[in-house]
């Protein structure tokens, strides 16, 4: 009798729970068709020769991985992006940064600049690249310079800096970093601009009756309480820094190979130059884990700080 009380007792819990996991069913589905599957697919095909169009594949196992680790086209690739990268952490947060304060002041036509400073971002990386393409262009029509930049340098009686810019390799990738960080610091601007509005006002009023000058609050006020938005705007210039890639195919294509090659145009040549797709997969499961590797390291360094 105590058994089948128990019996009729589980069945409603046992039928509640598998009703519960039937609403995230279509959740978990759509997870595993697009991430689960895709991954182990890449996965597979890293460790095979395969040129994208034959039905059979050559198992190779870690052939690819160690042809990688013996490219220096690819750690090239890497470097570039890491330089990308400080270019925008340094450049183009603290422009973002000062233009944030400068908003978050009682000064006018401040919403003005707030829409000005986030066109940049909301327009497409084609269209960006294609206009600074012509800005920086080195090239010559009946004896004047087509490009606006060296134009005006010209204009301005400074013809010994005129310069192919994106044809040199020694400006080339400079160029990119710097027309990647004027698209991409207006999203910091609005998120860094937030968080400024986020500080309670009466901690500057308290450390100015205190006799603090606005150094001393930027520094003991304004610093510490922006350190976790701070550590959000890192994380996401990190990661959208090391995947730049559009902007470098509209602005100087492929040819600079040696000078402007970031990881995703390395990955798309192995894939459409060489057709070595097992090799592109390779490429990108390691730069994956790189990726990985840096978002974890700063979430750790979030918790410390914030702990501290």
């Amino acid at each position: 009798m105590s058994y089948l009380r128990l019996k009729a007792f589980s069945l409603p819990r046992t039928l509640g729970i598998l009703e519960n996991y039937l609403f995230i069913l279509p959740a978990v589905a759509i997870f595993s068709i697009f991430y689960v599957y895709p991954f182990y697919e890449i996965f597979n095909l890293s460790l095979h020769d395969w040129n994208g169009i034959s039905l059979t594949r050559q198992f190779i196992g870690l052939g690819n991985f160690k042809e990688l680790a013996q490219d220096k086209i690819w750690w090239s690739s890497i470097w570039h992006a890491g330089y990308i990268t400080f270019i925008a952490l340094t450049f183009q947060n603290a422009l973002a940064f000062a233009l944030a304060l400068a908003c978050d002041q009682d000064i006018r036509m401040r919403k003005f600049y707030r829409i000005v400073f986030y066109i940049p971002p909301v327009l497409s990386e084609v269209v960006v690249g294609l206009i600074w393409q012509w800005i920086l262009y080195s090239g010559m029509q009946d004896g004047q310079h087509i490009g606006l930049l060296n134009y005006f340098l010209n204009w301005v009686g400074m013809p010994h800096l005129v310069h192919n810019w994106l044809s040199d390799p020694k400006t080339a990738l400079t160029c990119v970093a710097i027309v990647h960080s004027w698209k991409g610091f207006g999203w910091g601007f609005i998120i860094l601009l937030a968080g400024l509005q986020t500080i309670d006002r009466q901690l500057y009023e308290a450390a100015r009756v205190d006799g603090a000058n606005s150094w001393t609050m930027f520094r003991h006020v304004t610093i510490p309480m922006m350190i976790p938005v701070l550590l959000v705007v890192v994380i996401l210039t990190i990661l959208g820094s090391m995947q730049v890639f559009v902007l470098v195919l509209s602005m100087v294509g492929q040819g600079l190979v040696y000078h402007t090659e970031v990881p995703v145009t390395r990955i798309l040549a192995s894939m459409t130059g060489t057709n070595q797709f097992g090799y592109a997969c390779a490429q990108g499961i390691v730069f994956g884990l790189l990726l990985m590797v840096i978002s974890f390291i700063q979430i750790k360094i979030s918790k410390n700080t914030k702990q501290a």
